[in-house]
């Protein structure tokens, strides 16, 4: 506790009553000081007393009077009496709150623990009179930066926030009892701060301490409120009700204060998404999140909305305190909404996903052989796992074509929808090839035509690369950065010249770090792109969403629990046309940049042309590189920044009017790294690393889906 009696510490008035000598002989002492001011107004107070509908009772009329001394600002005011003080001031609450109510909220204890929020919350209820003693806990003190949403003047600085809001509480009615805890919540300072406690209001910044509180307030029958000034999020948990309730409604789960000590910022950020819901969060809210230590230090506040918090807490005390219907539950207070919508929160930890089929190494005798085929081909990778084939058998012809329908923006004029034909046409071939069936391919602009002969009796022994092609797989986990042996980089060079193109490999560092400042560049231009945006998530597939067997499960990004938490920022796209506005988003490309910095190299497949029928054979190329790096060991993860397939000006325009120009020049260095001649064209970026294998594959759609004939 502060010292109460120098005016740089003191935060209680000083009450004198004339009628006792003692306390008389004081107030003398106090005129004789001349640095002290003396205020008298008792005249207009007793009128306004008089004044009042009904006539006060004769006890309140006759209630002698007295003098405040505020020792913070050294002055002395004359003031009604206790009674009469307190019926004046809440005379205007009448019938919004009756007298009854009045008197039996005035009987409650309530405990704030941080004083931030919580001094509009504080000072709110001593407004309207709805408690009789206060407990306000806050360890900090008062800054400049603070003085945009709490109350207080830059006298106050370096002040304790209780002190701050002790006084400001005392000079509107000093009658009203505060107790403060200046260390704040600890556990040498919990039980007496707990002790008799009606209700808490919990609004401190500290998670260990939010979830330690609500341990001691559930073990005692305290219920909790707690409002966040961001859409007015409001907490109720009526532990005097429900002893056994979770905390924080059991959103979190099984969690506990103690496992959450030493916790670093990074790792509480999913914990504090999920108590919150990402999802339901304002977008410039939301927005800032993304700029967090990027251009703001930390998450915005508003004095309007946290003068709402206040209000909206002392709506909620009203109902405990006059047994009107509260329950446990959460709900956004927007203007126009009230406490009878009060539900409980949706989770928003998501379930895990179904096992996926990683049944891959298939037997070739253990199928059809024509199936085993089909199988092969839709197995091949493709952008956002769209598979954008079709597959049809015509006697002994297999045809491989581009299906138009599941395309996308960064599928410019079908360039990438061609290199996964021509992926699948390669899966295809390896099989009958294995098969010993393989007579003809014929690649022309409109796809792929595979002519099968009869089976040979003595297929192929060597069945590694079908093995590779069946069991080739997504691995987006960091890397090691480790070098890649020269005879594994020897190897990837031959697999994309077999079938006409050409394996750029970027292995020096600095050249590997220049590509991951490009990616990252156009990686941010796709999130804060509506139409890009729109279609990147499309491509996602979260547990229990329609469509599994087309896109890219969350599951398999490689990515932790804060950033599948952040997903739920920026997949909104209000909250990307806000950063956009403000020409944010460095951040949005942090982890595409973090992840090429681990790998060992960037694999870029070149063709030296750019018709349909050269894509398609940048496919079968980019396939090849991809089944030999996974048979050497060697994790790849394919990258398909926005500019890829982009050849000219309104090609890029197409992309992303407001970033065509940036699209154009992130693309122009990228070519100039790679020393690329305006004839080539790009089939794939394929980023290799040394990395933990992953046996997660993406779904397909069944063959049926694809195949007619």
């Amino acid at each position: 506790m502060s010292d109460r009696t120098t005016p740089d510490h003191s935060w209680t008035p000083v009450i004198f009553d004339e009628t006792c000598t003692t306390q008389r002989d004081a107030l003398e002492e106090l005129r004789r000081d001349p640095t002290l001011t003396f205020l008298d107004e008792r005249a207009t107070q007793r009128e306004g007393l008089r004044s009042l509908l009904p006539s006060p009772e004769q006890s309140l009329l006759t209630e002698s009077d007295r003098w405040v001394y505020f020792p913070w600002r050294k002055t002395v005011v004359a003031l009604l009496g206790p009674n009469s003080f307190r019926h004046l001031r809440l005379d205007r609450n009448r019938n919004k709150i009756t007298l009854a109510e009045q008197n039996s909220l005035g009987n409650l204890t309530i405990g704030i623990i941080g004083l931030s929020v919580g001094h509009a919350i504080a000072h709110t209820l001593a407004l309207e009179g709805i408690c009789g003693t206060l407990r306000l806990a806050d360890f900090d003190e008062i800054e400049l930066s603070n003085l945009n949403r709490i109350p207080a003047s830059v006298l106050d600085l370096g002040v304790n926030k209780a002190v701050v809001a002790a006084r400001r509480i005392a000079e509107i009615d000093p009658y009203l009892r505060v107790e403060i805890t200046e260390d704040g919540i600890t556990e040498n300072t919990i039980d007496g701060f707990f002790d008799g406690l009606d209700l808490l209001v919990e609004e401190c910044d500290s998670l260990d301490v939010k979830v330690r509180a609500r341990e001691a307030a559930r073990a005692r029958g305290i219920p909790v409120l707690m409002e966040t000034s961001d859409r007015g999020l409001l907490d109720v948990e009526r532990f005097d009700l429900e002893p056994e309730r979770p905390v924080f409604h059991g959103v979190l789960g099984d969690i506990d204060s103690t496992s959450l000590q030493g916790l670093g910022t990074r790792d509480k950020i999913p914990i504090v998404l999920d108590q919150l819901d990402a999802s339901l969060l304002s977008a410039r809210m939301a927005a800032s999140m993304v700029e967090v230590s990027e251009t703001i230090e930390t998450w915005p506040q508003l004095g309007g909305d946290v003068q709402l918090g206040g209000a909206t807490i002392a709506a909620a005390v009203r109902r405990f305190g006059t047994g009107a219907h509260l329950p446990s539950g959460r709900i956004r207070i927007d203007l126009e909404t009230h406490l009878d919508a009060l539900a409980p929160p949706r989770p928003t930890r998501r379930a895990e996903l179904p096992p996926v089929d990683t049944a891959v190494r298939a037997r070739i005798d253990s199928i059809d052989p024509d199936e085993l085929i089909l199988d092969a081909a839709r197995r091949a990778p493709s952008g956002g796992n769209s598979q954008p084939w079709t597959l049809a058998r015509e006697g002994r012809t297999v045809k491989i074509g581009v299906d138009r329908s599941r395309t996308s923006t960064l599928d410019v004029a079908f360039r990438g929808s061609y290199v996964a034909v021509g992926a699948a046409a390669f899966n295809a071939r390896v099989v009958a090839t294995a098969q010993g069936r393989l007579d003809r391919i014929d690649v022309t602009e409109r796809g792929v035509e595979i002519t099968l002969g009869d089976a040979d009796p003595q297929p192929v022994a060597d069945r590694r690369l079908l093995d590779g092609v069946l069991e080739r797989c997504t691995n987006r986990e960091f890397g090691t950065g480790a070098p890649l042996d020269a005879d594994v980089a020897a190897d990837i060079v031959a697999a994309a010249a077999a079938e006409g193109g050409r394996a750029v490999l970027l292995t020096a560092p600095e050249s590997i770090a220049d590509v991951a400042d490009i990616l990252a560049a156009a990686d941010r231009i796709r999130y804060l792109t509506p139409h890009l945006h729109r279609d990147m998530f499309s491509e996602l597939r979260w547990p229990g969403d329609l469509d599994p067997d087309r896109g890219i499960e969350v599951s398999t990004l490689g990515i932790d629990d804060a950033d599948l938490s952040k997903l739920e920022i920026v997949k909104r796209p209000d909250v990307m046309a806000l950063v956009d506005e403000w020409n944010g988003g460095g951040a949005l490309g942090t982890d595409m940049r973090d992840r090429v910095l681990s790998s060992s190299a960037l694999a870029v497949v070149v063709m030296p042309e750019s018709s349909a029928e050269h894509y398609i054979r940048g496919g079968c190329a980019m396939e090849n590189v991809w089944v030999t790096a996974h048979l050497r060991g060697i994790a790849v993860q394919p990258v398909s920044p926005a500019f890829l397939y982009a050849r000219t000006v309104e090609e890029h325009r197409q992309l992303s009017i407001h970033h065509a120009e940036a699209l154009q020049q992130l693309n122009f260095r990228f070519r100039a790294i790679l020393g690329l001649v305006n004839t080539d064209s790009v089939a794939l970026v394929l980023r290799l690393s040394c990395a933990p294998k992953t046996a997660i594959h993406s779904r397909r759609l069944p063959v049926s889906a694809s195949v007619s004939g």
